[in-house]
């Protein structure tokens, strides 16, 4: 399984998988791998953003919000989450762009044949919106040039869905305050649903490249373990030592 060459650099504050004065590398990263960065912190079940304008008219007027009021906050329980999540959406072998056309299925299948698995929604969450719950994960307000979202002319001649797939990390502004570039935009990203029985455990995150939710909280979950589409891709998670 091939991944994408580091692109661009972490841009916002408190990025927590910069190395700090001496300290080593592994020190800073929690002993997540080299393509992993550590995510750690309270996972608010609950969380309350609020749309001050939105960017559509009817019928599509609470789809994409311009702008959130900040900060969010939150009003479910919190719950502690430390996990390795990968900096990029896992690519195709020999290429930079992300891999597509996979079911949920074969992704949990090829995350764990790397010694990893699919990420759970907390999981996904908090590394999308960092401990500040930015509904994006690069702030409160929508921005259409930050991530690969809000393109148009989707229709490929003769039929069918134009590629607009980017090389990972390309958006270096499409960044969390953990330093997890893509998250929203680019391509849907499986993850795992906790404690669903089998057939049931399949979830969409994050979005892909049309004008359409592209949020930390939104996601898709109509789509069985054994679909697949050229827009659907994934990233893995893994366990941090100790």
């Amino acid at each position: 399984m091939g991944r994408g060459k580091p692109i661009g650099v972490c841009l916002v504050v408190a990025c927590v998988v910069a190395v700090v004065a001496g300290s080593s590398p592994a020190t800073a990263s929690g002993g997540c791998p080299s393509d992993m960065v550590l995510v750690e912190g309270e996972h608010c079940a609950d969380v309350v953003q609020t749309c001050k304008r939105w960017l559509d008219p009817p019928p599509y007027q609470n789809l994409r919000c311009a702008e959130y009021e900040e900060p969010a906050r939150c009003r479910g329980e919190r719950t502690r989450v430390r996990v390795c999540v990968d900096r990029r959406e896992r690519t195709e072998e020999g290429t930079t762009l992300p891999r597509v056309g996979v079911s949920w299925l074969e992704a949990d299948g090829a995350c764990r044949r790397a010694g990893a698995r699919l990420c759970t929604e907390r999981e996904w969450e908090l590394a999308c919106e960092g401990p500040a719950l930015r509904p994006y994960p690069y702030g409160y307000k929508r921005d259409s040039a930050a991530c690969n979202i809000d393109r148009t002319g989707l229709g490929a001649p003769g039929g069918g869905l134009r590629d607009l797939r980017a090389p990972v990390g390309s958006h270096p502004r499409c960044v969390s305050a953990f330093g997890v570039f893509d998250m929203t935009g680019n391509v849907d990203e499986w993850v795992a649903r906790e404690g669903a029985p089998v057939g049931s455990r399949s979830v969409l995150r994050g979005g892909w490249w049309l004008p359409g939710r592209n949020r930390c909280r939104a996601a898709t979950v109509g789509h069985g373990e054994g679909y697949s589409a050229k827009q659907v891709g994934f990233r893995c998670c893994a366990d941090p030592p100790g």
